[in-house]
């Protein structure tokens, strides 16, 4: 398999941009557009040429830089067919099982609605990378706009199930505010515990906290540790549903 280079940079307020490179082919693909003038000034300075944009959901800080972009490269704009409509210059709509081929690397569609009902994952199968822009995040997950809790619990099951080390890019650098939440939900944690204090440390210093992990997100991420007996007591849910559960993390992240 032949290796792929990925470039990350901020892009907004708070939003990640991604450009995702395969050097023998020469093919860029970026993965959603949040700021149409940075990604490309990125793809740029690297050389590089952007031939498609991979959209996960339809939220103006993802996909505003869609038709600068393809109006510079004619690059190919894939997107959820469940948001089809509302998805600028989207040339492609895929679903859940749907498989995409970039530079020979199989891309598979995971189906995550609750942030938005049409959201979608893009998974890299043999390179171990997942871009889930605002499913999840490190020791977080998206607010529920558009879909419940009962939706975006199968969401973040499926992602649950891939290797536990998958990386996970994500769309937004909250990983801080997250830690510090996480801690009032799962206190006794001594794997979050570090993890805080290191994520602290890393952004004092200005550096990225991406990516991370299925496997770390599944030991810190207290919106995949639904089933945790602790972080059930703590809530006083112990004979709740895992997505009655889950509603209730997100209801006070909300809030915090």
């Amino acid at each position: 398999m032949r290796s792929l280079e990925i470039a990350v940079f901020m892009c907004r307020s708070d939003n990640y941009g991604v450009l995702v490179h395969e050097p023998e082919s020469g093919k860029t693909v970026s993965i959603d557009a949040p700021d149409g003038e940075k990604v490309m000034a990125e793809a740029e300075q690297r050389g590089w040429t952007i031939t498609d944009i991979f959209t996960t959901h339809h939220h103006k800080d993802h996909v505003d830089g869609n038709l600068v972009i393809k109006e510079k490269y004619d690059c190919r704009i894939v997107g959820p067919i469940e948001e089809a409509v509302v998805i600028p210059g989207l040339d492609l709509a895929v679903f859940e099982g749907d498989e995409l081929e970039f530079a020979g690397h199989k891309v598979e569609v995971i189906e995550t609605p609750g942030h938005t009902a049409g959201h979608i994952c893009y998974h890299f199968v043999e390179d171990g990378l997942l871009f889930a822009a605002d499913t999840l995040f490190a020791m977080g997950c998206g607010r529920l706009f558009e879909r419940p809790a009962s939706d975006m619990w199968p969401s973040l099951q499926k992602l649950m199930a891939l290797p536990d080390e998958t990386e996970v890019y994500f769309g937004h650098e909250y990983t801080l505010a997250n830690a510090k939440f996480a801690l009032t939900i799962d206190p006794d944690n001594a794997v979050l515990k570090e993890r805080a204090e290191a994520v602290a440390e890393l952004r004092e210093a200005g550096g990225f906290t991406i990516p991370t992990t299925i496997g770390l997100e599944k030991k810190t991420n207290p919106f995949l540790r639904v089933a945790d007996p602790a972080i059930r007591k703590g809530l006083g849910m112990e004979e709740a549903s895992d997505a009655e559960v889950l509603a209730e993390i997100r209801k006070r992240k909300d809030n915090f």
